[in-house]
């Protein structure tokens, strides 16, 4: 082992014949073709050996990059500064050298054996390639080849162990995996069946409502046929009456024919003809009295329009009358209000959005139902006046008189609305309706209404 003032090992003392063949022993311990691979376990171990007697060394005797390092704590220098410790232990003999002694100062028996050349058998093979590496006894390649095959067959061992072990977890897995399936095999194949079964009584549901679907297509279509039957016998029954009617209308325009020429035969046969035509009209009028009575028709206080009104959301109010009639020129709109009993049924929305589209719908409304409660007032015919809107508005003015105010149900348009109270009207009624959609005007025309547009009755309005 070198030391100050100790000739360095295998040098030949002083007066001896110099051996110039042979190598110098420490020399060639420290030719890099002669040094082993380290295992990094070894390498790590050389590194803190070395960072602990450090900082116990003279500054002048520690290389240069290692100075700032030795100033800090051994674990710290380890940390920092292992890869500058190892270059300076593989490059620097003579600092290896001080390393090793401060080592062998510091050893137990372990480091005693390590320098003999000599390896206890229970010794850790890490410790003694590291001791070997900084020590150099005369066998220190054969030491730390020695402690560089254990710690690789350690290390394999090891590995070799971690491997058995994974592979007897990923055996158990499998093993969790396959039972998991089996279950998971198990349970599905549980929910397929109760999926099957409840096919099944989908199916069986699904027949008997096709069947009491078929069973209640069959009682519609009776029902269609005993209505359309029905319908047929009320016609023929129309028809009837009607004929009694013509009948009667013609014996009523004989009646008149003779008592015109009654008037003009003279004075003489003036008494006698009047005598005649009173008992003609009073037969007419006693058979019109039992045609009621047969029909058993009931005088009536309320108009057709009166009764979709009550299928409609309409506001509180009393109740008043309008009909209908068709063309641009607001002069036409008069000649048909001007009709007995007309009724002028208005598309709201359709005539507002035309012609003040820009106010709000509250507003909208209550500007048209004004205006038409002076049309009401000037012609006396029956005014009503539909929206759209499935809930009834709220909180608005109520109606001028003589104007009736209705809302399309849920589920229905204004447009229906109209039709049906164009619809409910009997034949000969003048009913105008005022809308400007197409749809709407061709749809009351084929009823006997008369359609006329939105700039129409706003023109009419504006001239007041």
């Amino acid at each position: 082992m070198g030391g100050p003032g100790v000739p360095p090992r295998g040098r030949p003392e002083q007066g001896s014949p110099p051996v110039s063949a042979e190598p110098n022993p420490i020399d060639s311990a420290d030719d890099p073709a002669l040094v082993p691979v380290l295992p990094e376990a070894v390498r790590q171990r050389v590194v803190v050996l070395a960072a602990t007697v450090l900082g116990g060394l003279p500054l002048d005797q520690v290389p240069a990059s290692l100075r700032r390092v030795a100033r800090f704590t051994p674990a710290k220098r380890a940390k920092l500064g292992g890869t500058g410790i190892a270059a300076a232990l593989a490059g620097d003999p003579a600092f290896r050298q001080r390393v090793a002694d401060k080592v062998a100062d510091a050893g137990g028996e372990l480091t005693i054996a390590v320098t003999a050349g000599t390896r206890p058998a229970a010794a850790d093979p890490v410790e003694v390639g590291a001791l070997a590496y900084l020590l150099r006894p005369d066998n220190w390649v054969d030491l730390v080849v020695g402690a560089a095959d254990e710690v690789r067959t350690e290390t394999d061992r090891v590995a070799t162990e971690h491997r058995i072990k994974e592979a007897e977890q990923r055996a158990d897995r499998a093993e969790q995996a396959r039972a998991a399936a089996v279950a998971e095999h198990g349970r599905l194949r549980g929910e397929a069946e109760q999926a099957r079964a409840e096919l099944a009584e989908l199916r069986a549901e699904l027949r008997a409502v096709q069947k009491e679907l078929r069973e209640s297509q069959h009682r519609e279509r009776r029902a269609s046929e005993q209505a359309a039957t029905e319908k047929g016998r009320l016609a023929r029954a129309e028809r009837d009456h009607q004929a009694e009617l013509r009948r009667l209308n013609a014996r009523l325009a004989d009646a008149e024919a003779a008592a015109a020429a009654t008037r003009a035969a003279g004075a003489q046969e003036h008494a006698f003809d009047d005598s005649r035509v009173w008992l003609l009209l009073e037969t007419v009028r006693n058979a019109a009295r039992g045609l009621v009575r047969e029909l058993a028709l009931d005088p009536v206080e309320v108009v057709p329009a009166d009764f979709v009104a009550e299928t409609a959301d309409t506001p509180d109010r009393p109740r008043a009358g309008a009909r209908a009639l068709a063309a641009d020129d607001p002069a036409r709109l008069d000649q048909l209000l001007a009709m007995p009993r007309a009724h002028l049924v208005v598309d709201g929305y359709n005539v507002t959005k035309t012609g003040y589209g820009e106010l709000s719908l509250e507003q909208q409304r209550n500007r048209l139902a004004a205006s038409l409660g002076v049309l009401a007032a000037q012609t006396g015919a029956e005014v009503t006046c539909v929206w759209d809107g499935a809930d009834p508005v709220h909180g608005i003015a109520p109606p001028p008189r003589g104007v009736r105010v209705l809302f399309s149900r849920k589920g229905e348009i204004a447009d229906e609305l109209i039709r049906r109270l164009v619809r409910a009207e009997p034949d000969g009624r003048v009913v105008v309706v005022v809308s400007s959609d197409k749809e709407v005007a061709d749809g009351v025309r084929r009823h006997g209404a008369y359609p006329l547009s939105a700039h129409t009755l706003l023109r009419r309005l504006a001239r007041g």
